[in-house]
């Protein structure tokens, strides 16, 4: 650690480590500063796994040594009607981790979102009966996390099954199956690929009554035998909440089931009409200008509070990195953002450390010297 430690003292005195903006991206490579704590993930998007935009890619080789896949590897993407399987972009996503010799993670296995009709529904189009569900979950991981075998690290098999009090949500997957369909989902991800680790993954669960709704979920898993090696706390966050201290208690509480990790990591700058009382995708709002107040930039005292924010959670984070497995942020682009189109359409957003022109914002430096400062 004291040689990373002076590596990045020395990288930030030399020329601001590449902080002006005609150098292209930055020059101080995150997975070099985290080298020993724990993997620095991005999510990409279609584009940037079917190799459409270089400056991209650039940056996700020079800053990331893992990657999730935004969509490509959802239920409606790469299994959208019963007897087709769209492999082409999932299979370039797997490519490209594998040329960078990255942490793969597959996203997701069973959601009660993005997933097609049809799962759910019989010839009719009334509710599929609990058997004919149960072997398609079991086709669908079968095929897919077979097919990648060997060659996805992780999966994310179960996501966001719990509501914010802590009890399960009445998907259609729990409607029509029942809480065994949880393990169901495990048995069949670890027959499929025994040597990958199987997390489960959700968001909001800083909040006491989720994260005890999901200790007690992996801990029923994992009690009958299930592999469960983890879960993923989605960093979909704001300014100001949650609290560090509500943030470094769920860290620790999930650390003494297995691996933590803090997936989908974003900070919202803009006013957000849910509060920040979620991440669910379906939770939208009209269009509505008072929630998309720096259409022409990001104001500089913003800018800093952003910068400041990320300092502070990553100083967390480096704090705990004796538990975290891995730092995952949801996009590599401000331009990237799913920010932009929720919670409502058409927003400018500014969640991440890289702007629409593929230049390093302070958030980036911020966080180089909040870990410097350890």
């Amino acid at each position: 650690m004291i040689k990373n430690k002076l590596w990045v003292i020395a990288c930030l005195a030399i020329a601001s480590c590449g902080f002006v903006a005609t150098k292209g991206p930055a020059e101080v490579s995150l997975k070099k500063v985290f080298k020993d704590d724990f993997y620095i993930g991005a999510a990409l998007n279609g584009r940037q796994v079917m190799g459409r935009e270089p400056k991209a890619t650039a940056i996700i080789a020079q800053q990331f040594n893992s990657i999730s896949p935004e969509n490509v590897l959802k239920w409606e993407s790469i299994h959208p009607q019963p007897d087709k399987y769209n492999f082409a972009p999932a299979d370039a996503y797997v490519a490209f981790g594998d040329k960078h010799d990255m942490f793969v993670v597959g996203h997701n296995l069973v959601w009660h979102s993005q997933t097609p009709d049809w799962v759910f529904e019989d010839a009719q189009g009334n509710a599929a009966g609990k058997e004919a569900l149960q072997q398609r979950m079991a086709d669908h991981i079968n095929t897919v996390a077979g097919r990648y075998k060997g060659k996805i690290d992780g999966w994310d098999v179960v996501n966001e099954a719990l509501n914010d009090d802590g009890t399960l949500r009445e998907s259609k997957w729990y409607k029509i199956i029942g809480e065994e369909y949880l393990a169901d989902a495990y048995k069949l991800a670890h027959n499929a690929d025994p040597n990958a680790e199987l997390y489960y993954n959700d968001y909001n669960l800083w909040k006491p009554a989720k994260r005890d709704g999901a200790i007690r979920l992996v801990k029923d898993l994992q009690e009958k035998g299930l592999k469960v090696d983890g879960i993923g706390m989605q960093g979909h966050w704001g300014l100001e909440s949650p609290s560090i201290k509500q943030i470094e208690e769920s860290i620790v509480a999930f650390s003494k089931l297995g691996k933590v990790m803090i997936t989908e990591l974003d900070i919202d700058v803009l006013p957000n009409p849910s509060h920040r009382s979620g991440a669910d995708i379906d939770a939208t709002f009209a269009s509505d200008e008072k929630y998309n107040v720096y259409k022409n930039g990001l104001p500089d005292s913003v800018q800093q509070q952003l910068a400041q924010r990320y300092a502070d959670i990553f100083a967390l984070f480096h704090k705990h990195r004796d538990k975290i497995s891995r730092v995952t942020f949801w996009g590599v682009t401000d331009a990237d953002s799913w920010l932009n189109n929720w919670p409502m359409k058409g927003r400018t957003s500014y969640p991440l450390l890289f702007d629409r022109n593929y230049q390093p914002k302070p958030a980036l430096k911020a966080i180089i010297n909040s870990v410097s400062k350890n």
